[in-house]
């Protein structure tokens, strides 16, 4: 593999090598593309816990249901000492998504090494996160009394979420009158200039498809809502979390619409629920011919200190009925093309970018280390505060 300007310049066994080249020697080892996590918060939380009412490492959430002028990019932080955890099993890029209300705002895929948040992004806004109003309530009635306290409660939480929905939908329609005005201003000098609304501004690339929403849905009428909200709308469709995504396979299958699964390893959530649910989906959505990517987002309540575990979900799914090689394009080359970057990242190939990973295994595996890293052709330093740690407590006396 030859890099040169910080891109794959050349691949194969019979390419020349330059006589000023500096040689790396893999001998025995695997070279992988570097592998991208699809739903992340990482380098918007540093601490997780709320300690004596402050949160001043959390810069997750804005107040308010519509945010859609809110960039996660310029909230990163590219010192954050979650980001050489992350790298150390292999992730050179993620996806990092603003949280909360119905429209939270702009993900950014970040590569993951710069000084600046400018140095870091591959591509923001990369999608915008939407959160699909939810029903609430979904577990079964007790007799009587509490029968008939939980079917009012749930009248309430239908009520609420009908409203949520009306409100999302107002929205989108305000955002598509906001653009014909514009458009209308500008071919038209005599129209006054419509005045700027920062929010409904963001919408725009949303409501002309350029930027794809990334809808938060896990039922499956959850997601067939969002199916619907997308086709009345006309938007560029990505499913994130998608527990039931294989009840509604079919019709992700039939409109091309991916899944960025939640977490593998995530408790099943019913009752009667296969307890390989989560290990299973993955291979049920490939069989059914839907594209799907992993992430970690919510793979515990230690958040983006989990990003590490990326390979992990597509080694599980693979030991659970997904063919291996679908497993790593789940982590390397479909978010790459979902999110529209598969010309720059997402396989080893000449003129894409040099993200690369050196393992003494399958990187999928959980015995397997990372000897070498590169993002953007330049070797990455792979000490990390877990090794530190490590180092200092091993031979405590």
């Amino acid at each position: 593999i030859l890099i040169k300007n910080g891109k794959i310049e050349a691949v194969g066994a019979t390419v020349a090598v330059p006589k000023d080249a500096k040689i790396i020697d893999a001998t025995g080892q695997s070279v992988y593309p570097g592998l991208i996590d699809s739903n992340t918060i990482l380098g918007l939380t540093e601490v997780m816990t709320i300690v004596n009412g402050t949160n001043g490492t959390v810069d997750t959430t804005e107040i308010g249901d519509f945010n859609a002028n809110m960039k996660a990019v310029t909230a990163v932080n590219p010192n954050s000492e979650l980001i050489p955890v992350a790298r150390m099993n292999g992730v050179t890029t993620v996806l990092t998504c603003p949280q909360g209300g119905l429209i939270s705002g702009q993900c950014a895929l970040m590569n993951l090494d710069g000084w600046t948040q400018h140095e870091m992004k591959l591509l923001a806004p990369a999608a915008m996160q939407l959160n699909y109003p939810r029903a609430g309530f979904g577990g079964r009635g007790g007799g009587g009394g509490f029968a008939a306290f939980l079917g009012g409660a749930n009248d309430q939480a239908r009520q609420q979420r009908e409203r949520q929905l009306d409100s999302l939908k107002k929205k989108l329609e305000d955002a598509q009158l906001y653009a014909k005005a514009k458009e209308a201003a500008v071919t038209d000098k005599s129209i006054p200039a419509h005045p700027v609304d920062l929010g409904l501004e963001a919408l725009i690339p949303v409501i002309k498809g350029d930027v794809p929403v990334f809808v938060t849905a896990n039922s499956a009428s959850e997601i067939k809502g969002a199916i619907e909200l997308a086709d009345k709308y006309k938007l560029k469709l990505i499913i994130c979390g998608g527990d039931e995504a294989p009840k509604v396979a079919k019709e992700l299958k039939e409109k091309n619409i991916p899944v960025v699964l939640g977490s593998v390893n995530e408790v099943p959530r019913g009752e009667d629920t296969p307890y390989d649910e989560g290990y299973s989906r993955a291979a049920a959505l490939s069989k059914a011919g839907v594209k799907f990517a992993f992430a970690t987002a919510n793979a515990s309540e230690n958040g983006p200190a989990d990003v590490r575990l990326l390979p992990y979900q597509a080694g599980t799914s693979a030991a659970f009925g997904l063919p291996k090689d679908e497993a790593l394009k789940g982590v390397t080359l479909y978010p790459a093309q979902m999110f529209g970057v598969d010309k720059v990242v997402g396989s080893i190939e000449a003129g894409k970018l040099a993200n690369l990973v050196i393992t003494d295994g399958d990187i999928l595996e959980f015995r397997t280390k990372v000897k070498q890293m590169f993002i953007a052709g330049r070797p990455v330093d792979m000490s990390n505060k877990h090794q530190r740690l490590n180092d200092k407590f091993k031979d405590r006396p």
